[in-house]
């Protein structure tokens, strides 16, 4: 052998005789079964390989291939063995000049079908799986950097080597039967098909550039789809794990991209099978955040939400034709909603891994899809309509809730867009319990910066505040900005939802939640005194109770107001109004303790009938507490004005009938029927402070010339039309008189100097008097 290398080397033009006499030899050899020989044959090639690497070493080669091809058409497994291991070292060398005419197709197939060997013998199965393994590796090696070799890329040989890959990955069972511990295996036993096969798919997905991602993914989801391997999701989740670890992390969209329209293409598939492939979506989301999840972000979201739609419509009507089968229902709904969930946590996934700009961009446009009843958009009439709209509405608001949880974002002005805003409040005032609920939860999400809001989920009247331990920072130029422009709006919807009837004890805390997390991320002194007087609203509505709402409701309201008020007085560390809120909450506990959160916010409520006949010491009054804030300085104009919901074209548009009367009835009522009219003091005293007052504070009395306005058109709205005819028809009486009055000045004309000339019959005549002497009033002069 020593001499053969020293002559190959010293005359390298004689190399591919050398190679063609030795292919010779082994082809004879095998066919006549002598391996002793093959295997001499095979050792003097491979050193030779090893040793020669002159320019001329192309030739060999050919011969070298042909020779390691045979042993692998052989039917023996040592041969195969023997072929591929001489294959692997010939793939390790790095030729110094391309080859423009080999090929490996052959090499590429045969490989391929050792992967999937089905010998008797498990040892020996095991060996040739791994041959077939590590013979593919080669071929990648030798072609993935040379492009003027055989584009390995080529969707007919990633349609073999990838599934053959995946088919040893598959069958983990088998290799972990075979070494019960792996501490007590050698180093020999303990590689197995399995870890090379995931070794060598690991090492093709990162030598793939971005044109090549496309060719590698696509055989994995065939594979996935024709071996039924989405439906228990492990496998599939485990593959695309290995992918998304092993590409590039700009590569990352593309793969993501190709899920989706997998997703796309299998819309008509079994739930359980697109469920699967959105949690596969949902793990590689995850992982893609440490890359970029492309420029298509929102292209994402509309293919989820498309599924999230049709997903209801085949739980609705029970087919994936719309012609409705009753016996396959049942099945279909459960693994229906399963596939929903799966569709919102991927949305979630989706959404924590973006910036929060485009986390914003994700919020709208999710928003834009949920059908509203003040929206053109998607209404449908009739029973199935409206379910369809429902399940919509709160699927939809389920993925934004999920978008939000993750969002982060000091600026409240940018993190809820007007526009925005004003959608997802409009479906705050709809019947549906749960599509309020799921509102009321995002606006949480939104205002707790801080991780506030765990201590506020069970609402109870605590007498020391800082054993919560919350954290609070001074509200900031924004947030103050945010509240000017909003809070009106936010305090209207919280006063409408205490409305509801068919509130329960999950509404009213997140109402309380709400509420203190206004007062702790949010407020400012003006922003406290709104939120007292809302509360006091509200404490108001199940006192005068013109809603006819339920013992339970009223008693929640007024349980409601006493945890926020007992709460905010500690915040805001006046003495006299801390003392104020103690001594209702002490006399509610002796004579009405149904007024405590402790009695009605427990499994079996404690509650009671006559709530009509409650003393008033039981309340907590607006004058006092004006009083006991006026002397701290807290505007005491503001807080002694009851709170009264602005109306807006939103209450016309939205489906429930009492809240333009009710809020009518507030105006009249307030004054009429306000448990405290008594105790209002009947004139202010007229000092240097309330002038001052009076010119800076120009914010409440645009407030009482809107609140005017809104009075006047809500008459014009909501009052039958007798009542407007009259109105209208006295002041036309009115003018008509005054108008008689100035025509008669204007016509008469002032009595002549001298006298009236009585005529022959006895009637007084007056003398014409020229216009130019006429003394015309003021009014008629120009």
């Amino acid at each position: 052998m020593e001499k053969l290398t020293f002559y190959a080397l010293s005359a390298p033009e004689k190399l591919d005789r050398i190679g063609a006499y030795l292919s010779e030899r082994l082809i004879r050899d095998v066919s006549r079964h002598r391996y002793g020989y093959v295997c001499i044959a095979m050792e003097a090639l491979d050193q030779l390989l090893m040793a020669c690497h002159c320019q001329s070493i192309n030739l060999f080669v050919e011969s070298f291939l042909k020779m390691v091809a045979k042993l692998l058409e052989s039917e023996k497994p040592n041969l195969q063995i023997l072929g591929t291991n001489s294959f692997v070292k010939f793939a390790n060398i790095e030729e110094d000049t391309p080859s423009y005419h080999r090929s490996y197709d052959f090499f590429v197939s045969r490989f391929s079908e050792m992967c999937h060997s089905s010998h008797d013998d498990l040892d020996i199965r095991t060996k040739i799986r791994m041959s077939g393994i590590k013979g593919l590796q080669g071929v990648v090696r030798k072609t993935v950097n040379d492009e003027l070799q055989a584009n390995i890329w080529d969707p007919q040989h990633m349609d073999k080597i990838v599934p053959s890959l995946l088919f040893n990955l598959q069958h983990v069972e088998e290799a972990e039967s075979r070494s019960p511990s792996p501490l007590q295996a050698t180093e020999k036993e303990k590689e197995s098909p399995t870890e090379l096969a995931e070794r060598c798919l690991r090492e093709l997905l990162g030598r793939a550039a971005y044109g090549n991602i496309k060719n590698a993914i696509k055989p994995v989801l065939i594979h996935l789809d024709n071996h039924a391997l989405w439906e228990p999701k492990i496998f599939a989740t485990c593959c695309f794990r290995i992918i998304m670890y092993s590409i590039q992390p700009q590569h990352s969209h593309l793969v993501i991209q190709q899920l989706l329209g997998h997703l796309d293409a299998n819309s008509k598939s079994a739930a359980t099978v697109r469920a699967g492939i959105v949690e596969v979506l949902s793990e590689a989301a995850v992982i893609a955040a440490s890359g970029s999840v492309g420029p298509t972000v929102l292209e994402v979201f509309n293919t989820l939400l498309r599924q999230l739609r049709l997903s209801i419509d085949y739980a609705l009507t029970g087919s994936y034709d719309c012609a409705a089968g009753v016996s396959a229902k049942i099945i279909k709904e459960h693994e229906e909603r399963m596939f929903q969930e799966a569709v919102i946590k991927t949305i979630g996934s989706f959404a924590s891994t973006l910036p929060t700009y485009q986390q914003s961009e994700v919020m709208v446009f999710i928003m834009n899809k949920v059908p509203l009843p003040s929206s053109q958009q998607s209404i449908e009439a009739g029973k199935a309509g409206e379910n369809r709209n429902r399940l919509t509405q709160i699927m939809l608001l389920k993925s934004l809730l999920q978008v939000s949880v993750g969002f982060q974002c000091s600026n409240m002005l940018t993190a809820l867009p007007s526009a925005f805003l004003d959608r997802l409040l409009s479906a705050a005032l709809m019947e549906d319990a749960e599509i309020r609920l799921f509102v009321l939860e995002i606006l949480i999400s939104f205002i707790d910066r801080h991780g506030n809001r765990q201590k506020f989920s069970t609402i109870s009247t605590i007498s020391d505040i800082s054993v919560l331990k919350l954290k609070v920072d001074k509200c900031s130029r924004q947030d103050t900005v945010f509240m000017k422009k909003h809070g009106q709006q936010l305090y209207r919807h919280i006063y409408l939802i205490c409305k509801e009837e068919s509130n329960v004890q999950a509404h009213y805390e997140a109402l309380y939640s709400m509420l203190m997390l206004i007062s702790i991320e949010l407020a400012n002194e003006e922003v406290v005194v709104d939120l007292i007087r809302l509360v006091l609203a509200v404490q108001e509505i199940a006192q005068i109770n013109e809603d006819n709402l339920t013992a339970y409701n009223r008693c929640a309201l007024f349980a409601l107001g006493a945890a926020y008020l007992n709460l905010i007085s500690q915040l805001t560390t006046v003495p006299t109004f801390c003392q104020h809120i103690h001594e209702v909450i002490q006399m509610r506990q002796k004579e009405a303790p149904y007024l405590l959160p402790e009695d009605v916010f427990v499994e079996r409520p404690r509650l009671s009938k006559s709530l009509d006949r409650l003393g008033p010491e039981v309340f907590f009054w607006q004058s006092k507490i004006s009083e006991v804030l006026g002397g701290s300085g807290y505007n005491s104009d503001r807080l002694s004005t009851p709170y009264v919901p602005q109306l807006t074209d939103e209450d016309r548009l939205s489906k429930r009938k009492s809240i333009g009367e009710t809020i009518s009835l507030q105006v009249e009522v307030e004054s009429r029927n306000s448990p405290e009219r008594e105790q209002r003091a009947p004139a202010e005293e007229i000092t240097y402070e309330t002038l001052k007052k009076a010119i800076v504070d120009s914010v409440a009395v645009e407030e009482q010339e809107r609140e005017r306005r809104r009075q006047v058109v809500e008459k014009f709205q909501k009052a039958p039309f007798e009542e407007i005819a009259a109105h209208c028809g006295a002041r036309a009486t009115l003018l008509q008189s005054k108008l008689n009055q100035i025509f008669e000045i204007t016509i008469r004309p002032p009595p002549s100097p001298s006298g009236t000339i009585t005529a022959a019959y006895g009637q007084p005549q007056n003398h014409s008097i020229p216009v130019y002497e006429m003394k015309f009033p003021d009014l008629c002069v120009y």
